[in-house]
């Protein structure tokens, strides 16, 4: 397994994936980028270590935001050299969201996305529940909530309002 040595302590791969999930989403604070699936790869050459990350949106304006955590985080271990790769191919998916996400999306107030296997035409017929009361009587209020990512919902059994992460 691929290691780089910084100062006195030696780091694994693993070790910086654990680092980077501390690394949180800007916009969604109580899950990880590695969570989201937003990191996709850490190598390390020579004595660079390499993350692979990609978007939710090829023009996400946390893009640089997301880019500066990963780097912070890193050279807080020690590590200087780093290099943030941005890959759009294959572009991101809702798929990639850890069920340990999904479960905190929900708590959040946030309804997860569907899983749809690629298969996108499922989420426009899909009911959405409700992440307060789990109902499932709910209407969508406004397809485009605070950011690309998201719907505004209502729920009618429960009456609070509510985002929904959108299937991508």
């Amino acid at each position: 397994m691929p290691t780089i040595d910084v100062s006195r302590f030696t780091f694994h791969v693993s070790d910086i994936w654990r680092a980077l999930d501390a690394v949180m989403d800007p916009e969604i604070p109580v899950v990880s980028m590695v969570e989201m699936g937003i990191v996709r790869d850490v190598k390390i050459e020579n004595d660079v270590v390499i993350v692979t990350m990609t978007p939710t949106f090829a023009g996400c304006p946390a893009l640089d935001v997301m880019r500066n955590a990963i780097v912070e985080k890193l050279r807080e271990l020690g590590i200087e050299n780093v290099a943030v790769k941005t890959v759009l191919s294959p572009p991101w998916t809702s798929d990639w969201i850890s069920e340990p996400a999904r479960a905190k999306l929900k708590a959040f107030g946030l309804a997860p996305p569907p899983l749809h296997g690629g298969n996108i035409a499922l989420y426009f017929d899909a009911l959405v529940a409700c992440p307060y009361c789990n109902s499932t009587n709910t209407r969508v209020t406004n397809t485009f909530g605070p950011t690309l990512c998201r719907a505004i919902y209502f729920c009618r059994d429960c009456h609070q309002p509510f985002e929904q992460f959108k299937a991508l």
